[in-house]
């Protein structure tokens, strides 16, 4: 029997539709319009060689029906993690709406000239700071990257910057979405889809919170 309006199950859930990327897609909206700041932040999980996992934040760029986009230095911690076990998680956590996302699958690179266009895009700041961080190795002292990025900024000060051979995206294709909404006295509701192949037909499942 339903509880009365207002008390922890006054509705029928969260709402499937058939497919998850457009349940995301209207719960990114909602977000970017509530979160006060990067409501496309999203914790990214990948395992190293020796077995231990590791999140770090990073932020999403796209997302459609191939998966989500995001975009780092093919040369760091997380970009040697994924070219050696191209899979990972991704959590979103909004906070304001009290909701939150995960999803999991493989991951592979995208392809050289969505990597183009998506860096022309970056201001010119972060297009040579791209440049001038050898990302995720010993730093010796502030001194050696503020040099590294006045070197380079005089470089392009009057070209454009190209994108460096080691800057590049990856895209996560999903097999498994959760989408997750918090509920007075932790009844929360939990949506999954989940799929045996990225072209396999989606399921629905709803698990206890």
């Amino acid at each position: 029997m339903a509880m009365e309006m207002g008390g922890p199950l006054d509705d029928g859930g969260i709402a499937a539709r058939s497919d998850p990327f457009d349940l995301f897609q209207s719960w990114m909206k909602e977000a970017e319009g509530a979160e006060p700041s990067d409501p496309n932040a999203m914790a990214l999980a990948t395992v190293g060689a020796g077995g231990l996992p590791n999140v770090r934040m990073v932020l999403l760029k796209g997302a459609d029906a191939n998966g989500f986009v995001f975009y780092s230095n093919a040369e760091s911690i997380k970009g040697g993690e994924l070219a050696a076990n191209p899979q990972a998680a991704i959590n979103f956590h909004w906070k304001t709406l009290r909701r939150a996302v995960r999803a999991q699958g493989a991951v592979t690179q995208v392809s050289d000239a969505e990597a183009d266009a998506y860096f022309a895009t970056r201001p010119k700041d972060s297009q040579i700071g791209a440049w001038a961080s050898p990302q995720s190795r010993v730093m010796e002292g502030r001194f050696v990257f503020e040099k590294a990025i006045a070197e380079y900024a005089l470089k392009y000060a009057l070209t454009k910057v190209p994108r460096p051979p080691y800057w590049t995206g990856w895209r996560l294709t999903p097999l498994r979405f959760e989408f997750w909404r918090d509920r007075p006295f932790r009844l929360h509701d939990r949506l999954v889809y989940v799929r045996d192949s990225p072209d396999a037909p989606w399921r629905t499942e709803r698990l206890f919170p």
